[in-house]
């Protein structure tokens, strides 16, 4: 099977690719960038797709910046939504497997339990909704063989992210101001790579048709932002100050739910994929950055 992955230079891209090597995969794989083949060009799309023989996507691909996209709405919209809706719709004309990766911030914070896939979903940012428009589009369009993974607080060593942000601040000042009553799971992008490999090399996943699924994939436990600022300082003998803050305290253009933990259960019951302590990851990270 040839499998397109989108987003090639993204975090989850990037970890794909790292991974895959160590596992003696990469050629099957067919990783593009923006530069390769633009979401924002929907024309393209299906020829790409064609002109590869592509047989399963999984679309790493998206507008992650959340506050930018209060005032990029359109372009958060673009990829987020319509491309993700292009794909979905040249995947059931092709019959090509489609594999998404979606976001904890498609919810409003006000669960006190880990998040399931039947709650509903109700985003409070212009981020959180052009993902969640990209997961309706996908089970409108593609009753069978579409998978849609949310995940959440993704860090890697790759690209922009908490960890490496962290890391610098750290470095450069005595103490920081971090946001305590927003609860999350730090999610390692090597983490999810691992489990969208075991997905893409299922034997029912690739042999059999089935109903399109919504799963959710974090690593275990959960933890404030300020918690774990706390403990990337702690891992790496960083000597800055963590002083806790409120949402309140600190306003940012979009709206980020307070609890987002995510329950990761039915994506561990069909696939069983490895859900580490979010803390053994981080340090794993963290090995690799310092």
């Amino acid at each position: 099977m040839r499998i397109l992955v989108t987003g090639a230079n993204g975090q989850l891209g990037q970890s794909l690719q790292t991974v895959l090597r160590t596992q003696e995969l990469l050629d099957t794989f067919v990783f593009v960038d923006r530069g390769q083949l633009d979401l924002s060009q929907l024309d393209n799309i299906e020829t790409f797709i064609v002109n590869n023989s592509i047989d399963v996507i999984i679309n790493c691909a998206a507008y992650t910046m959340v506050d930018q996209a209060e005032i990029e709405s359109d372009i958060a919209n673009q990829i987020n939504h319509l491309a993700v809706k292009e794909l979905a719709q040249i995947a059931e004309k092709k019959q090509i497997k489609l594999v998404h990766v979606s976001t904890d911030y498609v919810f409003d914070g006000l669960a006190k339990t880990p998040y399931t896939e039947e709650q509903d979903a109700q985003p409070l940012s212009a981020y959180g909704h052009s993902k969640l428009q990209g997961e309706e589009a996908i089970k409108r369009i593609m009753a069978h063989n579409a998978i849609i993974i949310r995940t959440s607080w993704m860090y890697s060593e790759y690209g922009k992210n908490f960890v490496k942000t962290m890391l610098t601040l750290g470095q450069e000042k005595d103490q920081i101001n971090v946001v305590n009553d927003q609860i999350g799971t730090p999610t390692y992008a090597a983490d999810l790579a691992h489990t969208l490999i075991i997905i893409s090399q299922n034997k029912y996943f690739r042999q059999a048709t089935f109903d399109t699924q919504l799963y959710h994939y974090a690593n275990q436990g959960n933890c404030s932002w300020y918690e774990f600022a706390k403990t990337i300082f702690q891992m790496t003998r960083l000597s800055c100050r963590v002083i806790p803050i409120s949402t309140e305290q600190y306003p940012l253009p979009a709206k980020r739910p307070l609890y987002s933990v995510l329950d990761s259960y039915k994506i561990i019951r069909d696939f069983n994929p490895v859900t580490p302590p979010w803390k053994v990851s981080l340090q794993k990270c963290i090995d690799l950055l310092t």
